[in-house]
């Protein structure tokens, strides 16, 4: 019983010493995730002022699900080439009630 008892001591260190140090896997998705969520803040600073930034966040509190969907449909048209200057807080209220995204 002595020889169970520590070995299932050693399974519970050895689970406690992999946990700590986390996969090395889950560190390069982190990264990676980093990497994408940077890329579409610099995408939306550069097409979106000040106001509409601020329209964005508030829209996210309420119902973040609706605001990726506009910061996505935002990002494909600045990809693209179809966005003509920058976006102020009225044309992302108006994208904001088009569901057609």
């Amino acid at each position: 019983m002595a020889e169970e008892e520590l070995e299932a001591l050693r399974k519970q260190r050895l689970a406690e010493l992999q946990a700590k140090q986390g996969d090395p896997g889950d560190a390069a998705q982190q990264e990676a995730k980093h990497r994408e969520a940077e890329m579409r803040n610099t995408i939306l600073a550069q097409v979106l002022d000040q106001s509409a930034r601020a329209r964005l966040s508030n829209l996210a509190l309420v119902k973040p699900e609706k605001t990726k969907g506009v910061e996505n449909y935002l990002i494909q048209m600045a990809r693209y080439g179809q966005l003509s200057g920058k976006f102020n807080r009225r044309k992302v209220m108006d994208s904001d009630e088009d569901d057609d995204y």
